[in-house]
């Protein structure tokens, strides 16, 4: 005889999985964890070396322009955007969401941000990573009964080669 309650059976198969990093580019067709395009691209459109007119006294930093074709403003999907060196060694990275951007004349959504690094003179470029960091669903460790499945892949971090 075999018994088993309702629900429970779910506890013992919940399994978080991360999907895997596509490759980092200039501009990229934003994915979902299946790997699938959503019908959104995402671009670095320029960066420099540049002080933060805020704390000046910190020196420079990366001062990079993005635009997100596609996107929603509201609920859009989100990308790490990395600084790297010539071999293409993340130096630092954030993520950056169509929310934080404006509606352009062109209906992109065109933003930009700052990345504060320990070697901002090691920069070679800004590369975006086309994996959609916006889902932040329910993880088994969180969740038992209602988490698991595929989940974005970690954000890079300095040191990543991408």
């Amino acid at each position: 005889m075999v018994l088993a309650l309702s629900g429970c059976s779910a506890l013992w198969h919940c399994t978080d999985t991360r999907a895997e990093r596509g490759e980092a580019g200039v501009r990229v067709q934003v994915e979902d964890t299946s790997g699938q395009p959503l019908g959104v691209t995402a671009e670095v459109v320029g960066w420099r070396l540049k002080t933060h007119p805020q704390v000046p006294f910190e020196g420079d930093r990366v001062n990079f322009h993005y635009r997100f074709d596609g996107a929603d403003e509201t609920s859009g999907p989100a990308v790490d955007a990395c600084a790297v060196d010539k071999e293409r060694v993340a130096l630092g990275c954030l993520t950056v969401y169509p929310s934080q951007a404006r509606l352009g004349q062109d209906d992109a959504l065109t933003g930009d941000d700052w990345l504060t690094l320990e070697h901002p003179e090691q920069v070679a470029e800004v590369l975006l990573i086309p994996n959609d960091q916006s889902y932040n669903g329910p993880t088994c460790e969180r969740d038992l009964k209602d988490g698991g499945g595929t989940h974005p892949p970690e954000s890079p971090g300095a040191g990543d080669q991408l």
